[in-house]
């Protein structure tokens, strides 16, 4: 019985170290004085002074935070609209946008990417930062619907008919009462959402305009030449603020619990 579950941690240690080595080894590589990444040769911080002055890896990273941020909020409005009129509401055709619900999900990104690729096209839509955007926005709303799907599941329904009692209407009652009891959930969403807006690189590659250069696909364009190091600390500063989000996220919703339980 010991010998199993000794197993059984051993594997997931094993697991963990699989998928989180390659982030500690970049990280550690932002610090090396080489400019190859092979060897490590040395501390030094001149790579992150280096950053600040490749303005190309800077307008880059501008565009995917200005992709990302208004792709979030969109596609976070939305979502929480479209899942709580899902949830709480029957019409004709419901049960089939369920089920469309989850194609974006599953379905290849080049298939996505080619075929908005092919939607463009025939409006004459001009590719730029308009069409990256819309783009975003449509592979994000099933992630934040299927996330505030899993948070109205578990809200407790009698506190809108309470609130409905103490004379409050829809629109008061969905702004005051349940999108405080979601936010968990909505929050997660709109996390979920912006970190697959960040890092996303096929569906970019077939919707972003010369003009609107994002982050990855300046990273994929450079791999050819190599990855210089003033790469890998932007990257490091860009873990460092999703991780900060994470634990202020997980904070958030821990604090949330606990009052539920008081």
């Amino acid at each position: 019985m010991r010998s199993n579950k000794f197993l059984d941690n051993l594997c997931l240690l094993l697991v963990f170290i699989f998928l989180f080595l390659p982030i500690v080894v970049l990280i550690v590589f932002s610090f090396n004085s080489s400019k190859l990444n092979i060897v490590f040769s040395g501390f030094t911080l001149k790579w992150y002074v280096e950053l600040f002055n490749n303005s190309m890896l800077l307008d880059s990273l501008f565009n995917t935070l200005i992709v990302a941020g208004i792709s979030t909020f969109v596609s976070t409005l939305i979502g929480t609209i479209s899942a709580y009129g899902l949830s709480r509401y029957d019409f004709k055709g419901k049960k089939i946008i369920n089920e469309l619900l989850y194609i974006p999900v599953v379905i290849p990104e080049i298939v996505l990417g080619i075929s908005l690729l092919c939607i463009y096209s025939f409006l004459k839509l001009e590719l730029g930062m308009f069409s990256l955007i819309l783009s975003h926005i449509a592979f994000s709303i099933p992630f934040v619907i299927i996330n505030v799907n899993s948070a109205i599941a578990s809200m407790n329904s009698t506190v809108e008919q309470a609130a409905s009692d103490l004379g409050a209407n829809k629109f008061n009652t969905f702004v005051h009462v349940v999108i405080p009891s979601l936010l968990p959930g909505i929050l997660s969403g709109a996390q979920l959402a912006f970190t697959l807006s960040l890092d996303d690189v096929v569906i970019s590659y077939f919707t972003a305009g010369p003009d609107s250069n994002t982050l990855p696909l300046q990273i994929f364009s450079m791999i050819k030449s190599g990855v210089t190091p003033d790469v890998n600390a932007l990257i490091t500063v860009l873990l460092m603020m999703i991780f900060l989000g994470l634990f202020i996220v997980t904070c958030f919703n821990l604090r949330k619990l606990r009052r539920e339980g008081a």
